[in-house]
Order: C-alpha cells, then structure tokens, then sequence
C-alpha cells in the first residue's frame, strides 16, 4: 500500500489531449489522497511514433497503452491514464482499471470542409465511424487520417477530404468550440453509436494498489463503461473494428454489422450488478458473433 505522502508517478502518453487528462487526473487524486503529490511522466507509444501505420491494418489494439503499461509493470509509475477506448478487452497479468474520471458527453462530431454539407471524402480510419457514416452519407468515399485533434481539424480545413469524424469528449477538454475553415455538426448518439469506453479516462494501475485509487473515482461512468467493456471482452471488439456499444442515460445502444444497430432499456441498477449477464443475454437474443 502506497503511503499517504508518497509522491504518485503518472504515466501517459505526450499528446495534448493525453496531457490535458493527465491533469485531470492529477488534480482529482491529489484532492482525494490525503498529503499525496502527482508527478506526471511523459511517454511516446508505438502508435505515437509509427504514424504512417493505418491502425486498421496493424490491429490497433494495445498500440498506444503498451509502453505505459509496461512502466506499470516495471514500477517505473504507479497508475497510467488511458482514454478508454484506447483499452484493450485483454488486461496484462498484474494490472487492472481502477476505474474512471467522470465522462463527458460520449458523442461523435463531424467535422466539415467550410461550404461543404454534404461530403464526399470522409476521412476517418475508425471502422465503426465508416459503416455507421454509409448510412448517413452512402455516396461518400473514405480514406484515412492520423494525427492529433489540431492536425486532422486543419487537414480538413485545408481541404486533405470533405470531412472527418472526432470525439465531442477530446474537442471539449482541449476547449476547442470552432476552427476556422471547418464547421461543427455533432451528431446523436442514434446516428452514430460511440466506441466502447469513448469520453472516459481510465485509472490502469497494479492490481495490489486499486483501493488506492477507486474510491475517488466516479461511480456512474464506472457502471457504463465496464458495461459496454463486457460486450467487447465476448465480441472482441476495440476501436478498430466495426462494432460498438454505448450505455448512457439508461439506455444501451449496439451497432453491429450482424443486426446493425439496436437500443434497449437497461436500469441503472442492474447495469451496476449484472453487467455479464446483460452482455450474455443480449450477444444470444442478437445472436452476435465476433465483431
């Protein structure tokens, strides 16, 4: 157990949205753990250095948490932060999700070419945003894109496509509100279904220091996320397939590519003590195989 005036190491990646969420979570342990201090480690992940990946092709999964979990493992820190989507289903022996900060709105935002409504050239490398944007734009073609929120919003601004697709979570904490040369239009969540865990940062830390840190953390988002979590454990999903399934205001919304999307009336309580059983339940009636 970690003593109350230890200084805590955070490991995260250099990103600004990465560092904004360091923060974040700096502030809140520092507030709930009586005489503890925050140093904030800075990391360059696989995914960060190989940016002319395409994410879809490489798998995606783990390329942007390895290296902070590593430093977990190694002692090197003592809790990383992770935007949840980020996660993968499979945890490394050793560590485990404390749980999370209070999530902001999960939402989607296209971003437009200004002057365009209706684009042609969508620019996005998620799988779950291409599918989902077929049916709101079936004549649209796609390519891919990588970088920070600023690059992608001035590619488009630049006019590299039409369009892109960002997280209304990532747009908000950095504060950006508009962007010249794009325009905003954000869409619902029936429009476009979010990633698994999108607009949530995850704690990842040993499992012997979780009591360290869950009780600051926020109990609703926990409930969502580790809901929608236990449909990608059995599906397999992650950020880079096309499947995705988000739980807000009671209501679990799925988009799969084997019944498309569909929405159910989940009380809160029961998401709280059955998350398997509602995710087993489901994944049979749907008859949903991997994603």
């Amino acid at each position: 157990m970690i003593q109350p005036a230890k200084e805590l190491v955070l490991a995260t990646r250099k990103s600004p949205l990465a560092l904004v969420q360091a923060d974040m979570a700096a502030a809140c342990f520092e507030k709930a753990i009586p005489g503890a201090s925050v140093r904030i480690e800075k990391m360059v992940t696989t995914g960060d250095q190989r940016r002319e990946w395409s994410l879809e092709k490489e798998g995606g999964k783990g390329l942007f948490t390895k290296e902070l979990e590593d430093a977990l493992l190694e002692g090197r820190a003592d809790f990383a932060v992770h935007s949840a989507k980020d996660l993968p289903s499979e945890m490394p022996d050793g560590l485990a999700i404390a749980g999370f900060l209070p999530r902001e709105t999960p939402e989607d935002v296209l971003i437009l070419k200004e002057g365009i409504e209706t684009p042609k050239l969508i620019a996005t490398g998620s799988p779950r945003r291409r599918i989902q944007l077929r049916y709101l734009y079936p004549e649209a073609e796609f390519i891919e894109i990588r970088g920070n929120v600023d690059t992608r919003l001035n590619k488009i601004a630049e006019g590299f496509a039409d369009a892109t697709m960002l997280a209304a979570a990532g747009l908000r904490r950095l504060g950006i509100h508009d962007w010249e040369g794009v325009t905003f239009k954000h869409l619902s969540l029936d429009e476009c279904v979010p990633a698994v865990g999108q607009a949530a940062v995850a704690i990842q830390c040993r499992k012997e220091d979780v009591a360290i840190y869950e009780a600051a953390l926020d109990y609703a988002t926990n409930v969502a996320v580790r809901l929608e979590r236990a449909f990608m454990e059995r599906l397999g999903g992650g950020c880079q397939v096309a499947f995705a399934v988000n739980y807000t205001d009671e209501k679990l919304r799925i988009y799969h590519r084997q019944c498309g999307k569909e929405i159910r009336s989940i009380p809160f309580d029961y998401a709280a003590k059955k998350p398997d059983e509602i995710a087993d339940q489901l994944i049979q009636q749907l008859k949903l195989g991997d994603a």
